[in-house]
């Protein structure tokens, strides 16, 4: 008999054996994992370098970066967060630093090291680890009085008093929970980019601009300042916008698909977005700008560019404005100038498709967030089992925001475990 098993060997997975084993040396902790490495996802995080926490120390702060579980992850923030996942680390010698954009990565740049902090930790306390162990089945059942629970796997039965379910999003262990009782909310991507072929961004991929973009209602319309009719926008960000080979991504359009990800797949991925290129500029005082302009300026339009944006951009957008490569500016008309200024503040795309982001596939869906004890991560609906990481409806915005969900997660669902063992 096995005192805990955790299935599944991911950040959340090892961050609670850790927290288990290191309370209670003797314990007989094993962690079942279905592929033949442990901590993949760790392992690609960051491009290779694992964007490990978010330096974000006010739980309400925090929690506001979670589509998904931000009233339920602001009590476990209080409890443990940014600050005790870099406490954590240091302890065992490994520094973060803190990038401009608030992301922290571990001085070494390599997310080799958080995986050999781990299995090295794990290796130490005792911890055993099962590859290539897919689980088949899972059974609460009681023998001479005593509960436990049978965990089945591809190899053999383990008999253990806990379980920690940290895989993630898997539809097999879903099912299973389900099966017994579980409510499961249907799981549809987050984190992707827009497919868009569009003439204004083909020849210009890897270009990056601060912009705001807009998915737009597909039924509601309104009047715009030029009394032409314009959708109502259903979600809206702002941010680095990059233009790629298959259309456009940045984490202005990351977050967007994270806290569209319902609504965008309702519309099969198929939407207009608006895309403000000059946030800071209104309509009206770019009108203004290029009046001015207009009395000074003797060049052509296409080689002033007035404005700060990518000079390759500004070229790209003049031209969709229907302005010709040799018209000047005094030789502008109110009407050119007038397009010009809607495509700069409101260039209208048509996204057919998503791409998912990298490696840094997340989902959003999974356990029904009403049926777990946030204070402990346990289930309401079955004994002994504890959640921790995506398994949960619960996901983030990019930034290292996921990976604190993971380490919040198995620390408190350790102690959850830890406390019901003293009882």
């Amino acid at each position: 008999m096995l005192d805990v098993v955790i299935v599944g060997g991911g950040a959340a997975g090892f961050f609670a054996a850790i927290h288990v084993a290191e309370a209670i040396p003797d314990l007989k902790i094993t962690i079942l994992e279905r592929g033949k490495e442990v901590l993949t996802k760790v392992k690609v995080s960051g491009g290779g370098r694992c964007n490990v926490t978010h330096a974000e120390f006010n739980p309400k702060e925090l929690v506001s970066n979670y589509p998904r579980g931000e009233k339920e992850l602001l009590g476990p923030f209080h409890s443990f967060a940014s600050g005790d996942t870099i406490g954590f680390f240091e302890k065992r010698g490994i520094a973060l630093k803190i990038e401009e954009d608030g992301r922290m990565f571990p001085t070494s740049n390599s997310s080799q090291t958080i995986i050999d902090c781990f299995t090295s930790e794990a290796k130490r306390l005792g911890v055993k680890i099962e590859l290539l162990s897919p689980v088949t089945a899972m059974e609460h059942t009681s023998e001479e009085g005593n509960d436990f629970w049978k965990i089945t796997t591809s190899k053999q039965t383990f008999k253990t008093k806990k379980v920690l379910l940290a895989t993630g999003s898997n539809p097999k262990i879903w099912n299973m929970l389900q099966m017994l009782g579980h409510s499961i909310i249907p799981p549809v991507p987050s984190l992707f980019t827009f497919n868009i072929k569009d003439e204004r961004i083909a020849n210009i991929p890897g270009l990056s601009t601060y912009a705001e973009v807009a998915v737009l209602d597909k039924k509601k319309t309104l009047r715009s300042y030029q009394n032409t009719a314009v959708q109502k926008s259903v979600l809206f960000s702002d941010g680095p916008l990059l233009i790629t080979h298959w259309g456009l991504s940045g984490p202005a359009v990351l977050k967007l698909s994270a806290w569209g990800a319902r609504i965008l797949e309702t519309y099969g991925y198929q939407f207009k977005i608006s895309v403000n290129w000059v946030p800071e500029n209104h309509p009206d005082g770019l009108m203004e700008l290029f009046a001015k302009v207009k009395q000074v300026e003797k060049k052509t339009i296409l080689r002033t560019k007035v404005l700060d944006i990518p000079k390759r951009l500004w070229v790209n957008l003049v031209r969709a404005s229907g302005i010709d490569d040799s018209l000047t500016w005094p030789q502008a008309s109110k009407s050119q100038l007038q397009q010009l200024t809607e495509q700069l503040t409101r260039s209208l795309f048509y996204v057919n498709g998503k791409s998912t982001f990298k490696e840094e596939f997340v989902t959003a869906g999974g356990v029904d967030l009403k049926e777990v004890n946030f204070k402990t991560f346990e289930s309401k609906v079955l004994p002994d089992m504890y959640f921790a990481g995506e398994i949960l409806n619960i996901d983030a915005i990019t930034g290292g925001f996921n990976f604190q969900n993971a380490w919040t997660g198995g620390f408190l669902a350790a102690q959850g475990i830890l406390n019901s063992m003293e009882e």
